[in-house]
């Protein structure tokens, strides 16, 4: 069984370039779905009661990623986090349109929006709304099922 791990435990690793970003959704998507499974949180809304089918995860990492480069277009990534860039088991990745300070030293910590994990997460509380375009992208992404 794998540890559970919040969002502010441990080390992460960032994914600095879009090419490690690239590495990392392959590494992912090629994974043996009986060995690692995944679970795909959107903070704000209900914990998911089981991990995403091999179809689903790809699907879900491919809209995450043009989410990501649409919304955060810069020369580099930064906005994703890794408990282990080669065998992770703990993603986070934060909400290029609610960024803050994530690393806390305004003394809002802001939360991630998506957790990937290989144990079923943990309620992340927020107490910012989920915007409107957030919403709409989940509920498409997660009605295909």
């Amino acid at each position: 069984m794998n540890k559970i791990l919040s969002f502010q435990d441990g080390y992460y690793v960032g994914i600095l370039r879009w090419p490690e970003l690239d590495a990392l959704w392959l590494r992912l998507s090629e994974a043996n779905p009986k060995e690692e499974s995944w679970y795909f949180y959107q903070v704000g809304n209900p914990l998911p009661d089981s991990p995403l089918t091999q179809d689903k995860l790809k699907e879900t990492l491919t809209e995450l990623d043009q989410l990501l480069h649409r919304d955060h277009s810069y020369d580099c990534c930064g906005i994703v986090y890794a408990d282990d860039r080669q065998n992770p088991t703990f993603i986070k990745i934060y909400d290029p349109n609610n960024l803050g300070s994530s690393c806390g030293c305004s003394g809002n910590r802001i939360p991630p929006r998506w957790i990937l994990s290989q144990s079923k997460p943990e309620l992340v509380k927020d107490d910012a709304p989920i915007p409107n375009n957030r919403q709409r992208w989940w509920k498409k992404l997660f009605s295909r099922d």
